[in-house]
């Protein structure tokens, strides 16, 4: 525990002698700034992906929990009066906020992307489509069926259950993996290090003997390596959050009618979290560089 704390604390105060232990350049350099900025792009859009498909699942189910639908099938000269019942029959029942039947205009406007517009709505025996309001209470729908199957026979009701069900557990899906992604991310940017890290310090072997024999320790040398394996971490994700959070802004938005893909992105206190990237980075090499320094300095014993 105090070796870790005093690593972190040279690791903010710096030590220009303790710092020429570690190249400052080299394959290892170049490969955690590389790996580092890279994961962090790619976690910077998996968070966008995470926090994109919880946000649809709320959307979802928002728009479908309060909404229900009323489908009259019944000959042209029973269509009017089956739809005049059933619309008595909704503003009686307890939980339904408000009922209207749809027009022809906007029954056509729900067939046009499969049919086309100049669909002729008047001439095909399209159902009769009633929209149903509930209150935050809820009507019941078993009993709401019975009636209906009581007074209006042509009626059938879609409470929207089957549709909520999938979509939702689908967006649940997506948010786990995007947070399974993140983690998958960080665990590779701890392996790239350790690699990055045990090559330096096997190719410094024949230094870090000198410095023993001149009477630097363990854990000066370990503090050295981890300090500059932590700062290009850090580097190295800061600049890839930086082009990951501009990809982000890049993509297109389509507002509050914003599908999955176009509404791909941080809203609100989100922002924050592409800024958490560059520490966890950080604070994964630091630990990652420890653990990797502590293995081989005790092999080179």
């Amino acid at each position: 525990m105090n070796q870790t704390l005093d690593t972190l604390r040279a690791l903010g105060r710096g030590d220009k002698a303790a710092d020429r232990v570690v190249p400052p350049t080299g394959f290892t350099a170049r490969l955690t700034l590389f790996a580092a900025g890279a994961m962090a792009f790619l976690a910077v859009f998996a968070l966008a992906l995470s926090l994109a498909a919880g946000r649809l699942a709320s959307n979802w189910g928002d728009e479908l929990a309060r909404s229900s639908t009323v489908r009259i099938s019944a000959p042209a000269g029973q269509m009017v009066v089956q739809t005049s019942a059933a619309l008595r029959l909704l503003q009686q029942t307890p939980g339904v906020a408000s009922a209207r039947a749809l027009s022809e205009a906007e029954q056509q406007a729900l067939l046009a992307p499969w049919f086309g517009p100049e669909l002729p709505v008047d001439q095909l025996p399209v159902p009769q489509l009633i929209e149903v309001q509930e209150t935050a209470q809820g009507y019941d729908p078993a009993g709401l069926r019975l009636r209906l199957q009581a007074e209006v026979p042509g009626a059938v009701l879609d409470d929207h259950a089957r549709w909520r069900r999938p979509l939702a557990q689908a967006a649940g899906r997506l948010t786990l993996l995007g947070w399974v992604s993140a983690g998958l991310i960080a665990a590779a940017v701890g392996a790239m290090v350790t690699l990055a890290a045990n090559a330096a310090l096997a190719a410094n072997a024949q230094v870090i003997a000198v410095l023993r024999l001149v009477g630097a320790t363990d854990n000066y040398i370990a503090r050295a390596f981890v300090r500059r394996f932590t700062l290009r971490a850090l580097i190295g994700a800061a600049a890839g959050t930086a082009l990951g959070v501009v990809a982000v802004l890049l993509m297109p938005s389509g507002g509050e009618t914003a599908g999955f893909l176009t509404g791909l992105g941080f809203q609100g206190w989100h922002w924050v979290m592409p800024a958490l990237i560059p520490p966890l980075a950080g604070a994964v090499a630091f630990a990652a560089t420890a653990v990797a320094a502590r293995r081989v300095l005790g092999g080179l014993s």
